[in-house]
């Protein structure tokens, strides 16, 4: 697990302080206890040498602070490479939790063998901000929706004038407390900005809400993405609890593309309540392939079945199951290192698997909870972390890992407005919750736009959908197999040629709801959106919770 960059104490000027101010008030006493032009001289001389004390003190503390926190954030300067591949970590913080997070990210990324550099938004400007090529934002909320007092100088200094800034790429985490109305207010601010002047944003802004340890996990998915080391292991645990797999179907025998399976899991208590929303999101404790823990245990000369402590758990397991939850070694490097290790030391130094997150398909009133996940093949033609343990390794009824999740900016509509549901491939998780939720409320206006290979063989929940369309709850349906024809098409292509309608819908309140892939999808039906709206006119509907999206 990487650590976060520890700070050294620095003491502050407060017990010095106080016995500077005691000096003075003693000086002052003096002033009336001593007669005469002498007293008064000597009481002022007193008052006058503590108050330079008192000042010295202060600027030594705050020196202090200028170091340590210089120390962290050029701490990855020495990294040689290309300044263009370097990652920006710039925070805005007013209580130290966003320079915390910061830190963490920083250490992450470095770990992931990347060159990083760090700074405070009141150390960056325009042209500092136009020379890097990939940002990561770290922002905090104070007042009335306001910067923090930090960055009060980059909001008004770099936020105000025009900008050009076309070739940055970059990623927002927004810290906030939803209990206050200007919720992640500056957060959204600055991801306004950044689009508005012609930045791309490397995934969605990722909210936080007083802490929210789940959200954080979120944004640390992202994190193992941007460097290509999605085996980071959680900043902190998910607190699972065991489901167990009741139906896995193959949803795409014969496709060119990756298997796809639908998925359904019970709570292995059966008093268990079910409760999520549509949009909520479910993490999943995955485990390793049981063949690769095997070789392990036979290359190590170890038994899988011998007792073990595991620290993560804080209970009695067999290495067998320790290993499985657990980080393997990649390289023949890191293998001799593990050998000659007993049972427990082995046990000992394992990193636990992070999670994986997985749009929900279902609602609780299904009974049971849904997903669709698609296989992901790696380079050496192994399955997935996530995806080859829900789709192969997972025995039939076995229990698994699993948490849900909120994802309030993925929530449906609050209202009965007309909805745009658009997406394509696994994506389709998302949005078939949606339906549902619209469905079971009896609202009608529902337009959803899909795009897969092949009609013949990627036609997701086909029959359920073609259903919604025969009871009238599927107003509209628009279908892109990019694979069908010699020209490819894709739903933004859909959205285009549907324009006039998509302008009426929108005029009639309709709000847009987009899950799928953000390379090329996403971005694509945002490009095709902005010339058919107009860019303000989708920020606008963002900002007032009518454009969402659900993008990975």
């Amino acid at each position: 697990m990487s650590k976060p960059v520890r700070m050294p104490f620095i003491p502050g000027p407060g017990l010095t302080g106080l016995a500077c101010a005691i000096g003075a008030t003693v000086a002052i006493v003096q002033m009336q206890l001593l007669d005469g032009a002498a007293g008064r001289l000597f009481a002022a001389a007193l008052v006058l040498l503590l108050y330079m004390v008192f000042c010295f003190v202060i600027f030594v503390a705050h020196r202090r602070k200028q170091q340590a926190a210089s120390a962290w954030q050029n701490s990855g300067a020495d990294q040689a490479g290309d300044a263009s591949q370097e990652v920006l970590i710039a925070f805005a913080s007013q209580t130290g939790f966003a320079e915390q997070i910061a830190q963490q990210t920083a250490q992450a990324l470095k770990d992931a063998g990347m060159q990083v550099r760090a700074c405070s938004l009141a150390q960056l400007d325009l042209v500092q901000l136009q020379a890097v090529r990939r940002v990561l934002f770290v922002v905090s909320t104070t007042g009335e929706g306001d910067a923090p007092d930090s960055a009060a100088g980059f909001a008004r200094k770099v936020m105000g004038p025009a900008a050009v800034l076309q070739d940055l790429h970059y990623g927002v985490l927004a810290l906030g407390d939803r209990s206050y109305a200007q919720y992640c207010a500056f957060g959204h601010a600055l991801d306004a900005w950044l689009r508005r002047h012609g930045a791309h944003a490397l995934f969605d802004m990722v909210e936080v809400d007083n802490g929210d340890t789940g959200a954080l996990r979120h944004w640390q998915h992202h994190l193992g993405v941007l460097s290509g080391h999605t085996d980071m292991a959680d900043w902190s645990a998910p607190g699972y609890e065991r489901w167990s797999l009741t139906e896995r179907q193959l949803l795409n025998p014969g496709s060119a593309g990756g298997a796809a399976f639908h998925l359904a899991f019970k709570p292995v208590d059966a008093q268990q309540t079910l409760s999520w929303q549509a949009g909520d999101i479910a993490e999943i404790g995955p485990r390793n392939d049981p063949a690769r823990v095997s070789a392990l245990l036979d290359a190590l000369q170890l038994d899988g079945s011998a007792p073990v402590h595991d620290g993560a758990l804080d209970e009695t397991a067999t290495l067998g199951d320790v290993l499985a939850r657990s980080l393997l070694p990649h390289d023949a490097a890191e293998l001799a290192s593990l050998r000659g290790m007993t049972a427990q030391a082995l046990a000992d130094g394992c990193k636990p698997l992070p999670h994986r997150e997985y749009s929900i398909a279902s609602l609780p009133q299904d009974g049971q909870l849904e997903l669709l996940v698609r296989q992901t093949l790696l380079p050496d033609g192994t399955l997935g972390l996530g995806s080859g343990w829900l789709t192969a390794h997972l025995a039939g009824q076995g229990q698994l890992d699993l948490r849900v999740r909120p994802n309030r900016g993925f929530h449906p509509p609050a209202d009965d407005c007309p909805l745009i549901l658009i997406g394509n491939g696994t994506g389709l998780a998302g949005l078939r919750a949606h339906m549902k939720a619209r469905i079971a409320l009896g609202r009608r206006r529902n337009w959803l736009l899909f795009g897969e290979r092949s009609v013949q063989h990627d036609f997701f929940h086909r029959d359920e959908i073609r259903r919604w369309q025969a009871q009238g709850m599927l107003e509209r349906l628009d279908l892109a197999f990019s694979r069908d024809q010699a020209q490819r098409i894709y739903v933004q292509d859909r959205l285009r040629e549907a324009a006039h309608l998509l302008q009426q819908w929108v005029d009639d309140g309709a709000a847009i709801y987009v899950c799928g892939s953000l390379e090329g999808m996403a971005g694509g039906v945002a490009q095709a959106l902005g010339a058919i709206l107009g860019e303000d006119v989708l920020e606008s509907m963002a900002e007032q919770g009518r454009y969402r999206r659900d993008v990975y």
